[in-house]
């Protein structure tokens, strides 16, 4: 177990983060084992085919038997967004001392694989090649495998954290990770993180907590070290639409009535949904989706009532007269 011991400045300062470079770390572990989640073999499929130019060595040996990953390839976010260059600039910088730490408490209590013999040796100039081979064999995955998806990883991602914070600010913390996944559990302050391969307790001291919602993740992360400041990965909200097909048009009288993407916008709306969500599932950018979203409302086909500062949408009692048959 792990445990972030929080107090009342860290839990006002507990905000949230995206990381595009700890996106392609934890994908690494769905390429090793395909059978932490049925959801991602579509996308493992699609990936497999297109990485026989790199050094699959290398890139399989950055995650460790038991899956756990070196903490100085995911770097704590230093802003809400940053680019993938920016994060992998951070690691780019780590000292040869960090790098033969973390490549080792990862692979603990198991040797390090031959690929990564080089952070066991005592001369620097070695650790720093094979710190910026890693580099730039990471840098060539996310172009391969992740940077074209990457716009509809982020509106998923966005969508989680809008309902983690309304979480937050109905029920305060307890509220926010009882609903986060079952390994976590909120007492006294402390935040538990069971079923870790580690076990410490880290005082957050004023350093607050960061949440970064994640595609890949099976399970809450947080760091190995126990001298990194509080961070936690955790799985987002809503990852088995991630590789759905886009919803297809209904060649029914409802499109010849309303246009193909209104309706299909009509028949998605049996639940309130923000603009993000639906966009995200669509495919489309946000604006696309509110100009259909202003003209089924005007035609009282759906309701609308904000929720905090985003606006929910759903289907009418009309709506659902209109498109009952349909969907």
């Amino acid at each position: 177990m792990i445990s972030f011991e929080l107090g009342v400045e860290d839990l006002a300062d507990t905000r949230f983060a995206l990381s595009p470079l700890s996106e392609t770390l934890f994908s690494l572990r769905v390429l090793r084992d395909p059978g932490l989640s049925a959801v991602h073999l579509p996308w493992r499929r699609s990936v497999l085919g297109r990485l026989d130019a790199l050094d699959t060595d290398l890139l399989m040996s950055l995650v460790a038997q038991r899956l756990t990953l070196p903490d100085f390839l995911t770097p704590r976010p230093t802003a809400f967004s940053p680019a993938f260059e920016e994060e992998l600039a951070v690691v780019r910088a780590a000292s040869p001392d960090l790098v033969r730490r973390d490549l080792s408490a990862a692979h603990a209590p198991d040797p390090l694989p031959a690929a990564l013999r080089a952070a066991a040796a005592t001369d620097d100039a070695a650790v720093l090649r094979l710190r910026d081979a890693i580099c730039e064999l990471l840098e060539r995955y996310w172009e391969l495998a992740l940077k074209p998806m990457w716009p509809q990883m982020r509106l998923l991602l966005e969508a989680d954290m809008t309902y983690r914070a309304r979480q937050l600010a109905m029920g305060g913390a307890r509220l926010l990770f009882a609903g986060m996944h079952p390994n976590l559990r909120w007492q006294d302050g402390v935040l538990h993180i069971d079923k870790m391969i580690h076990t410490h307790r880290v005082t957050a001291s004023g350093r607050g907590l960061l949440l970064v919602p994640s595609v890949f993740a099976h399970k809450p992360a947080p760091p190995v070290s126990p001298e990194e400041a509080p961070l936690l990965m955790y799985p987002s909200r809503g990852v088995a639409t991630m590789w759905a097909p886009a919803p297809t048009a209904d060649a029914s009288a409802l499109v010849a009535l309303l246009g193909a993407p209104r309706a299909r916008l009509l028949g998605l709306l049996t639940e309130p949904l923000p603009t993000v969500e639906i966009a995200r599932r669509f495919r489309v950018t946000p604006s696309a989706v509110s100009q259909h979203l202003r003209v089924l409302h005007a035609a009282g086909l759906v309701s609308r009532a904000r929720d905090g500062r985003q606006v929910l949408y759903r289907r009418s009692p009309l709506g659902d007269r209109l498109a009952g048959p349909h969907t």
